[in-house]
């Protein structure tokens, strides 16, 4: 081979190193424009500030998720896993309330004595309050030993405050364990049906001892306080450690 075609040969060869370092050094150069374009230097999106959602003032993004912490406490973790299980979470249990209710709620009305002091009633009737009719003659026969010491006409109205605070009182009861406001005797209207389905009324004597400190008897057992219990012909009443009998009677019919 002459040196002619040698250099040639040569001058070929070198090109073509030529070449592929330079499409060598393109493909690198796309390689870097491909990665710079998904990924910015710092490592967050390239994409516009307006397309990732900005802050405004109030702390509010543009995408519309807030910044803003939310107020009040966290549930706590049984909450929470209650909420997670579908379950109601378990409420606080509420304080027990011992204010008197019912008829010793205090609505109260207050009378006011000739000094100027106030005495407060622990008791008012219930709506459901009667006078016995005529036909229902229930009198109050008062034993001290084997004695009747006083009669109570009761028919004469629908309520009978027993007890020592003679200002508010209707059946004084003057011994020292019986308190100022001790129990009423009630007559009350309530309604049953018979064996047809048809409401009967009637007015009947109802007994409730007013929470008082020493109780009340009736046929010789202790009642409940601040409960109503239906008084029969005959049934006979203590209060506190008083001896006096007070023995109910319903005069018979004509």
């Amino acid at each position: 081979m002459d040196d002619g075609a040698l250099g040639r040969s040569d001058w070929r060869s070198g090109r073509r190193k030529h070449e592929g370092e330079a499409a060598y050094e393109m493909e690198e150069e796309k390689r870097r424009k491909y990665h710079r374009s998904r990924r910015s230097p710092s490592g967050r999106s390239s994409r516009p500030r307006s397309e990732r959602g900005s802050e405004d003032e109030s702390g509010t993004r543009n995408d519309g998720r807030s910044l803003v912490k939310r107020s009040g406490p966290l549930p706590s973790q049984g909450d929470s896993f209650a909420l997670s299980k579908g379950e109601e979470s378990e409420r606080p249990k509420e304080k027990p309330n011992f204010g008197n209710s019912g008829v010793l709620a205090a609505a109260s009305k207050a009378v006011t004595q000739a000094d100027g002091t106030t005495i407060t009633l622990k008791y008012h009737e219930p709506p459901e309050a009667r006078k016995p009719p005529p036909r229902d003659e229930w009198k109050l026969f008062v034993f001290k030993g084997q004695d009747i010491v006083d009669t109570i006409e009761l028919s004469t109205r629908s309520c009978w405050l027993v007890g020592r605070e003679l200002a508010v009182v209707d059946l004084p009861a003057e011994h020292p364990s019986i308190s100022k406001q001790h129990a009423v005797i009630q007559f009350r209207y309530t309604e049953k049906r018979n064996e047809f389905g048809d409401k009967i009324g009637r007015v009947k004597p109802y007994l409730i001892d007013l929470e008082s400190a020493n109780g009340t008897m009736l046929n010789g057992e202790r009642v409940p306080e601040s409960r109503y219990l239906e008084l029969r012909n005959k049934d006979m009443i203590q209060f506190g450690s008083s001896t006096r009998e007070y023995v109910l009677m319903l005069a018979p019919k004509e």
